[in-house]
């Protein structure tokens, strides 16, 4: 009887074109994205492509390169294109604040993936848990540090920009579980262009600077190797730990020989679904989560192997052949 149905369906369809009924035009999103060459957003912004295909909708992705300027310049472009709904990662949380008065002035409605705003109007705020996230990952360098006999030492940071609301909240979860186990920080240093030059220099001057330094955290992934690098340089290997906060595909194998004690991984593949599917739903008239909260995953040497298919799709962005067949 199945294809009876089938006939059904194509026989109104047919009726509809016929009587010159309108077939809504598929959706149209755009994705301003911070700095499209950080892996974390490339990412997300896969997510937000794929599930975006999968529901028939278009995405236009518009990579700011780590400049307000632009950013502002591609919020401006989308808008004019008359997208029906934009999604934003901006590059910090006051200059959300323009972004979405603009949105709001052309009736556009933003879904907001990650960094947040000082204020605004939006339709939903997705976030990871940084604050708990970065909590986590705390506690496993403190009780590794006393482990191995050092919580006499300190711990220094290299941070994000501690304007953006995540920031605020990494620093906060991660100072929080070191004051738990009394270990002590060291001194903080806010990445600005997040490159590899800044992140050894700012190695390299922690390291020089404070002789009773016994571990980094790195609250980024991508740059890890010019934490790596200066911590060799300084002759510091086996001596200085590491930790970073999100993930780069080959961190698991690092994780598992000890050249990376632990990762607290964000999912940006599974956030840029999330913030379609949040379109989806307000579109279809359901009612829409505001503050939208995903998990961090904490992963150790202890836990690697049992996480790996979700690090795999929701954090890499590796989807398995029954992902892909699905779509």
């Amino acid at each position: 009887m199945m294809w009876w149905r089938s006939l059904a369906v194509w026989l109104f369809l047919g009726m509809g074109l016929l009587c010159g009924a309108e077939v809504p035009a598929p959706k149209r999103l755009a994705y301003l994205v911070s700095d499209l060459r950080i892996p974390f957003w490339s990412i997300m912004a896969r997510g937000i492509e794929a599930q975006s295909m999968h529901q028939g909708y278009s995405v236009q992705v518009y990579s700011a390169q780590n400049s307000s300027k632009q950013e502002l310049e591609n919020a401006a472009a989308a808008i004019r294109e008359k997208v029906d709904g934009i999604i934003v990662s901006p590059t910090n949380s006051s200059a959300c604040v323009t972004i979405l008065k603009m949105a709001q002035q052309a009736g556009i409605p933003v879904v907001i993936s990650d960094i947040g705003t000082d204020g605004g109007t939006y339709l939903s705020y997705i976030a990871s848990n940084n604050r708990d996230g970065a909590y986590a990952i705390g506690q496993i360098l403190a009780r590794s540090m006393i482990e191995r006999g050092w919580q006499e030492g300190r711990v220094g940071i290299i941070a994000i920009p501690q304007k953006r609301a995540n920031g605020q909240a990494r620093t906060a979860g991660f100072m929080e579980a070191l004051r738990l186990y009394g270990i002590k920080g060291a001194d903080i240093r806010q990445q600005v262009d997040f490159s590899y030059r800044e992140t050894y220099d700012f190695a390299r001057e922690l390291i020089a600077k404070h002789p009773d330094l016994w571990a980094l955290w790195l609250q980024g992934s991508d740059r890890y190797r010019g934490a790596l690098d200066a911590i060799a340089d300084a002759g510091k290997q086996g001596q200085i730990l590491l930790v970073c906060f999100d993930a780069e595909p080959e961190f698991t194998e690092l994780i598992e020989r000890g050249t990376l004690l632990a990762a607290a991984m964000q999912q940006p593949y599974l956030m840029g679904e999330e913030a379609v599917l949040t379109f989806v739903r307000h579109w279809r008239g359901e009612s829409v989560i505001k503050e939208q909260s995903l998990s961090v995953l904490a992963v150790s040497t202890d836990t690697v192997a049992a996480q790996m298919g979700t690090i795999r799709r929701n954090v890499l962005g590796l989807e398995s052949p029954s992902d892909k067949a699905a779509r």
